[in-house]
């Protein structure tokens, strides 16, 4: 007999379809410009991992959390890591540098009744850990997940299904 986790599982279905199917295009050269650029060895690829998997968990999304999740673990992330980035401000495993990634992408995510996301101090501390290049790449890193983030909540493709099988069809 299925666990009722697997059959709800199996009929998951998204909202929507492949956005591909209406903009072939250009959401391709759109997704492989931004994964081009974030690929472009300026930081390490797992920094951007540990950046995206926060952004989906502050935006709630599920899809994102597991598709970083998943990416990270492939790339030979420890399972402490990964659990880590939701509670990284106290968490052991993460270096000066991807702290102040997290901090960034935080910032850009929430809201600030004080002032700026990101003020000048932020920017100093990333600065000192990253050059332009990196932190231009970092700031891509954390559109591009801001792109597809309404893709995720809006569509809601299917959790841990490949990019094309996880939409309606």
């Amino acid at each position: 007999m299925p666990s009722s986790t697997a059959t709800r599982q199996d009929s998951l279905q998204s909202r929507l379809p492949d956005p591909g199917q209406f903009f072939p295009e250009e959401v391709a050269a759109l997704a492989g410009a931004m994964l081009k650029a974030t690929l472009n060895g300026a930081i390490p690829r797992t920094t951007i991992g540990l950046v995206q998997l926060r952004a989906g968990q502050i935006a709630g999304s599920t899809y994102h959390a597991i598709r970083q999740t998943g990416e990270l673990r492939k790339a030979g992330e420890t399972e402490e890591r990964i659990t880590a980035v939701a509670t990284w401000r106290d968490a052991p495993y993460f270096t000066d540098a991807e702290r102040v990634a997290l901090e960034l992408v935080e910032a850009v995510l929430t809201p600030n009744p004080y002032g700026e996301r990101v003020p000048d101090e932020l920017y100093a501390r990333a600065a000192a850990h990253y050059d332009e290049k990196a932190l231009w790449t970092l700031t891509i890193a954390i559109g591009q997940i801001c792109f597809f983030i309404p893709v995720a909540l809006i569509a809601r493709p299917i959790p841990g299904e490949a990019l094309g099988k996880s939409y309606r069809k």
